[in-house]
């Protein structure tokens, strides 16, 4: 199988970056399918990885189609859906992804069979941005060990907020016998606090939020790296855009 288009650009533009941009692969993945020889311009080898393509140019990646073909959608999701495997009669978010709840077009629409993993869980009782993705490369760089994003959410509290507690937050917690990452915390209005976490530990934030004695009552993610919520209505979905993969995955290093 390959993955071949002409490219339409007004200049010439480095093959690694288009694939890019045009969702085939990473940059990095792209020089490592042209040290494969797996690369070819108008029927011709591709070998340099700095090499340009040049408008009207007719690019082919083998092996790619099936990368071309993951699906990865962005959705704000409710308060009252679960992120993945639901118990008993909870609703998953996989099931909101209908093309009633479309924003925008969708190349590949996900079925009832099609599997979607949650890359970084958001509970029951939180909303906003949610991740799914078939797509390897992508799940390592939002939720991989080695990974570099960060992530904001805005917290309303209740219980009296002072600079001990806040404090405590930012550097001087543990969950589960191991010191947490500094969190950066502040408050943005009263009862409310922005958080940006480095770590995702299973109800980090709310666990958190317990420790120095405040019962959180709402909480939103806003954003993953550099991805945003944005003005994305709650329930629904789109997909994610091939510029927005890659940086996420450069992001995370």
């Amino acid at each position: 199988m390959s993955w071949r288009k002409t490219y339409a650009g007004a200049e010439p533009q480095r093959v690694n970056k288009w694939l890019a941009a045009e969702g085939v692969c990473s940059r990095r993945e792209a020089e490592a399918l042209i040290a494969q020889g797996l690369v070819s311009i108008e029927g011709a080898r591709v070998d340099d990885p700095g090499r340009k393509i040049s408008p009207g140019q007719t690019i082919e990646v083998r092996q790619a189609a099936d990368a071309r073909a993951k699906i990865s959608v962005v959705i704000n999701k409710p308060v009252g859906v679960v992120s993945a495997q639901p118990e008993g009669d909870q609703i998953p978010a996989a099931r909101l992804l209908t093309r009633a709840n479309l924003i925008g077009d969708a190349e590949v629409m996900p079925t009832s069979r099609t599997s979607l993993p949650p890359l970084g869980r958001l509970d029951q009782d939180s909303r906003g941005l949610l991740l799914l993705s078939q797509d390897g490369v992508l799940s390592k760089a939002v939720i991989g060990p080695e990974s570099k994003l960060d992530k904001e959410y805005l917290v309303r509290v209740a219980g009296p907020i002072d600079d001990r507690k806040l404090a405590l937050l930012r550097r001087g917690l543990s969950l589960d016998g191991r010191q947490l990452k500094p969190a950066k915390v502040s408050v943005v209005e009263d009862q409310r606090l922005r958080f940006t976490l480095l770590e995702g530990r299973n109800r980090q934030i709310r666990r958190m939020c317990e420790l120095v004695d405040l019962d959180i009552t709402d909480l939103l993610r806003i954003r993953i790296g550099p991805l945003k919520l944005g003005d994305l209505p709650e329930g629904k979905w789109r997909e994610l855009r091939a510029d927005e993969r890659e940086r996420l995955i450069e992001g995370s290093r």
